[in-house]
């Protein structure tokens, strides 16, 4: 009985201290913010990119229909990102080379490490007498993970010793500039481009490669393109590629031999 009282005085004791019907409270944590949902669409979008992540499917039914190259014909591929992708193919881009056996395998977004994975089906097995390299920007602006310029550098290389072992003349088209990322902003990109293409300009001539320099003709002041040559500061409009394509065409003829 004094067992029994007891016990129901320590009852009562415990819940006057918190009141009748409650709890003591945990005490107050941080809590982690919640991060936001993800959609049926982005995720199908992320399944996709793994799926592919060099995106191999983008052109091998254009491969496979291409045809051979014609006798005496020397095609070129252009072989790059968004700022090859667009050409001719966006509105207010302008023509892609008329008339001329020009092949374009540009593929927006992609970076070197995924431009080399498809290095031998979108360029080598079309037996180009010579390939336009247009890449880099979307290294430094991280868009397949951090990149180290060393990184960018050795895809480079591995592309420009492929083509090299293939038989294929190698042209390489500098950087173009950049002084921010609408996708990404801060990333300060000016003086990366401006390093890489110094590199990009040295190891050309150590090698033996043309260096076609888009760069100088297209920047400005701050490290940014020139005004009224862009759609967003990075990807050309009309007027860009017209200052794009008669750079282009020279270190063809001049790679080619000018034939």
């Amino acid at each position: 009985m004094k067992k029994n009282l007891m016990l129901g005085l320590s009852v009562i004791c415990l819940v006057g201290s918190a009141g009748w019907g409650q709890t003591t409270a945990a005490p107050a944590t941080d809590v982690a913010p919640v991060a936001p949902a993800v959609t049926a669409k982005e995720i199908a979008t992320m399944e996709t990119k793994l799926a592919d992540w060099p995106q191999l499917g983008r052109y091998r039914e254009a491969n496979a229909t291409l045809g051979p190259v014609a006798q005496g014909e020397q095609r070129v591929v252009f072989y790059g990102d968004s700022i090859t992708d667009g050409w001719g193919r966006r509105p207010d881009t302008g023509e892609f080379f008329p008339g001329k056996p020009y092949v374009n395998r540009g593929i927006s977004g992609q970076t070197t490490p995924q431009m080399v994975v498809r290095f031998r089906q979108d360029v080598i097995n079309l037996r180009p007498a010579a390939v336009v390299i247009l890449a880099g920007t979307n290294d430094v602006a991280g868009n397949t993970g951090p990149m180290t310029p060393e990184m960018t550098e050795d895809n480079f290389r591995s592309m420009i010793d492929l083509a090299k072992a293939n038989g294929i003349r190698v042209i390489i088209a500098s950087i173009t500039p950049a002084a921010d990322y609408p996708w990404k902003k801060g990333l300060t990109p000016a003086p990366k481009i401006k390093a890489l293409n110094t590199w990009l300009q040295g190891y050309c001539v150590i090698h033996s490669v043309t260096y076609l320099d888009y760069y100088s003709a297209m920047v400005d002041e701050s490290g940014g393109m020139k005004p009224g040559i862009s759609f967003d500061g990075v990807h050309p409009n009309e007027k860009g590629y017209a200052i794009m394509a008669p750079l282009a065409q020279a270190a063809i003829d001049k790679t080619l031999g000018g034939k």
